[in-house]
């Protein structure tokens, strides 16, 4: 019976994760960037409404965003690459969940989970300041 619980339990997983997730070139896990800023939600893109960028597929919820994206990409890619600003800030590179987001000013970080995003919240300044001088460190 366990055996059998554990199964359902992956699946459910998977099955809860996007699919964009599992493709090594999705950026974001197929999240939108521009729907963070605009939206200011995680909204899973399109899988026929594409744009590459710096060796990436952007997915997007609508011909709209992707238009904006290209007209401007660096203003709705994450900050650090889409690492976790807060795993930067105690010096490790971690990548963060495409699903947990703060926006600072016009610009999106990701986090990797609900506590970091807290913590980002609450600390802002300070874990920028780290986590860029970690960016610099590592060659961002």
């Amino acid at each position: 019976m366990l055996k059998i619980t554990r199964r359902l339990a992956a699946f459910s997983l998977l099955v809860a994760l996007p699919l964009g997730a599992y493709a090594q070139n999705w950026a974001l896990g197929g999240y939108d960037p521009v729907a963070y800023l605009t939206q200011n939600a995680a909204v899973q893109g399109r899988g026929d409404v594409v744009t590459s960028w710096r060796g990436k597929e952007y997915h997007f919820a609508s011909e709209e965003n992707r238009a904006r994206f290209e007209a401007n990409p660096r203003a709705y890619t994450p900050g650090f690459d889409g690492l976790c600003v807060v795993a930067l800030a105690e010096g490790r590179s971690e990548p963060g969940d495409p699903r947990q987001f703060v926006t600072i000013g016009q610009r999106v970080y990701l986090v990797a989970t609900p506590a970091r995003k807290q913590r980002l919240l609450e600390q802002p300044r300070e874990l920028l300041m780290k986590a860029k001088d970690m960016w610099l460190e590592i060659g961002g």
